[in-house]
């Protein structure tokens, strides 16, 4: 019952995500943004990830309550998120992008806290609950891709909103878990930190998202650009989370016979190829068809490894600020730059130089996580950081 609650959570959650960061772009330019104002925008839409999710992670590690914050803070982003309803000036969407993004963007980082810790011993278990997150991905994406061909982009703040909603009824039936695992001494955050391998874990997650900044920002655009249709996008996008749903069921066996560090480097090496792809082959739809299939790579793998060496070095009495810290600097900052980076280069400098900038961004993570990233199997982590018994 518990895990049909987890799933549930992540259902909506990013069935919400796939309203947002394939259409949101595209829903900007039809009320009239430019190409350098949506990327301002929806850079605040992840630059919040910056400091909402460590807030709220403090305040959670603090207060051992991670489901009331979760609970509050989804039912704030679908109060925030009716002001799109009364504006549409740069400065009122700004401000209210702002506004529910702080609270949507800490729900994610403690559920995910939550999650591992009612799987406990079966943390292999993760990839099929997160599943779900992208079958609600893929659902979200292609409904969407042709509803808004036929009624156009007014009706899609009105599912985001209904989307938010349903999110914040489901965590209403979600337990508090805690974490069971105890730290052989009560290190602080900072000696944590400052091991090499956390520092570069933070810096290949930072390098990885801010590749994805185009990806996320101008896919939708630049697909319609060059004459896809909607169902066309819709199915797209929906092929790469198909592709990232086999792997989240593959990771109970890949993990423990690979290892995170040769899982993570296979990631950001087929990340970079794909970005080259859409660089150089977006019109060509079979090699298209293929980049989005990478995105089991450049998100499904990624992530399920990331997500594992996070909670294998924050345990504990800093749990929830690892997870936040990890969604702070990856989703968040790289995120953000990524996004606004590709704004300003997408009207002067063109798609394919901007992809192509996506490209060396993963390139230069790989060289990090191939010299930073600890070699031992999944079961250990490195000396000097806060274990557990």
């Amino acid at each position: 019952m518990i895990s049909a609650r987890l799933s549930s959570f992540y259902l909506f959650y990013f069935a919400a995500l796939g309203a947002l960061m394939p259409y949101w772009g595209p829903y900007l330019r039809s009320i009239g943004f430019e190409p350098s104002q949506i990327g301002e925008l929806m850079a605040i839409l992840l630059g919040t990830k910056i400091l909402a999710p460590y807030i709220w992670g403090w305040l959670a590690d603090r207060t051992g309550a991670r489901m009331p914050i979760i609970r509050v803070a989804t039912f704030l982003a679908a109060t925030a998120f009716t002001g799109v309803f009364f504006g549409e000036a740069f400065l009122w969407m700004a401000a209210v992008m702002l506004t529910f993004s702080f609270f949507w963007n800490a729900a994610l980082p403690q559920f995910e806290a939550v999650t591992l810790n009612h799987l406990g011993t079966r943390i292999h278990r993760y990839g099929w609950i997160r599943m779900w997150g992208s079958v609600g991905f893929i659902l979200s994406v292609v409904v969407l891709g042709s509803s808004l061909d036929r009624t156009g982009h007014g009706l899609l703040p009105w599912v985001i909103l209904a989307l938010f909603v349903l999110l914040w009824l489901v965590s209403l039936t979600v337990p508090e878990r805690r974490d069971q695992r105890q730290s052989l001494r009560e290190g602080s955050l900072g000696s944590v930190l400052t091991h090499p391998a956390v520092i570069s874990l933070f810096v290949v997650c930072f390098l990885a998202k801010a590749s994805h900044g185009p990806y996320y920002t101008f896919f939708t655009i630049h697909l319609q650009d060059v004459g896809y249709s909607g169902l066309a996008v819709g199915s797209l996008w929906a092929l790469g989370v198909v592709a990232e749903i086999a792997v989240f069921l593959l990771m109970p066996r890949l993990l423990p016979a690979a290892g995170p560090r040769l899982l993570m480097l296979v990631a950001l090496a087929l990340t970079a190829l794909r970005w080259l792809l859409i660089a150089g082959f977006v019109d060509k739809i079979p090699v298209l068809i293929g980049a989005q299939l990478l995105h089991m790579a450049s998100f499904g793998l990624y992530h399920a490894v990331a997500i594992h060496f996070v909670h294998r070095f924050f345990p504990g009495h800093v749990q929830g600020r690892g997870q936040a810290l990890y969604s702070s600097l990856s989703f968040g900052a790289g995120g953000a730059l990524g996004s606004l980076g590709s704004g300003y280069l997408w009207g002067p400098a063109g798609a394919e130089v901007v992809f192509a900038l996506a490209a060396l961004a993963a390139g230069i993570a790989f060289l990090v996580a191939c010299f930073g990233l600890p070699r031992d199997r999944v079961d250990k982590a490195p000396k000097n950081i806060v274990t557990e018994h």
